[in-house]
């Protein structure tokens, strides 16, 4: 048997990258996230939402901020009464900004612009970070979850053909309420969940059906550099790679 040369081995994974590709463009998914009408297709928290289940289970996640164990760091304070966490946010939903983002992955825009909601604070708090402003600098608005819920709404009516939560995971609970509020009114759309990746398993399992579509990042592969420039995160390289493995299932 021959040996494979180098262009070969190239080749094969062009062409393994391609047909993943040509795959998902095919699935309803794809379809779906780019505003185009599919028969058949329903986000899975519409069911969630007629159960009753959502609504639970935005609950049972804001219970957890009474000793916050939301994101990996676990800090412990009581977000109910007020205190600030690790991640600079307390109880009180605040947003930076909201409208549709045509820099995301061109599945994600389609022909209206994902529908991008930026929320103010972040646990992993980056010293590199491009949204610092938003992730540490704390600018933003402190809003009801009626408010996240109109958003929602608002851009779903102007085209969007997703809802993109970035830097969702210490708001993970009032994005569930809010969901669970705007689906009662018509929501219909997919939802992402633009993540730094470092999550925990936990929560993720609570958001399984939920969430439509993940976009993690995946910043380091060593736990040093994520403890040298992500505030001393160093279990963040295992802790993701888990994450990224239950996102995937």
């Amino acid at each position: 048997m021959a040996p494979t040369t180098r262009r070969e081995i190239i080749k094969s994974a062009c062409f393994a990258a391609a047909a993943g590709l040509a795959s998902f463009i095919k699935s309803p998914l794809f379809a779906a996230v780019q505003g185009k009408a599919i028969i058949g297709f329903k986000p899975g928290y519409l069911k969630l939402h007629r159960s009753g289940e959502l609504k639970r289970r935005g609950e049972a996640l804001w219970a957890l901020m009474e000793r916050c164990e939301l994101c990996p760091r676990m800090c412990g304070v009581n977000k109910l009464k007020g205190e600030k966490g690790f991640c600079g946010a307390d109880a009180q939903l605040e947003v930076s900004s909201f409208h549709p983002h045509f820099g995301e992955e061109k599945p994600l825009v389609g022909s209206g612009g994902s529908g991008a909601i930026f929320l103010t604070h972040c646990g992993l708090r980056c010293v590199f970070c491009i949204n610092w402003q938003i992730s540490q600098g704390g600018a933003g608005y402190r809003l009801s979850i009626a408010d996240l819920a109109d958003m929602m709404l608002h851009l779903q009516a102007g085209g969007c053909p997703n809802i993109n939560f970035v830097t969702p995971t210490h708001y993970a609970p009032h994005i569930l309420l809010a969901v669970d509020s705007a689906a009662a009114r018509g929501l219909k759309i997919p939802l992402v969940y633009n993540t730094c990746g470092w999550e925990r398993l936990s929560i993720l399992k609570v958001l399984d059906g939920v969430v439509d579509i993940y976009l993690p990042d995946f910043k380091y592969a060593d736990g040093r550099m994520a403890a040298k420039y992500s505030s001393g995160a160093l279990a963040y390289v295992q802790d993701t790679q888990q994450a990224l493995l239950e996102m995937h299932r």
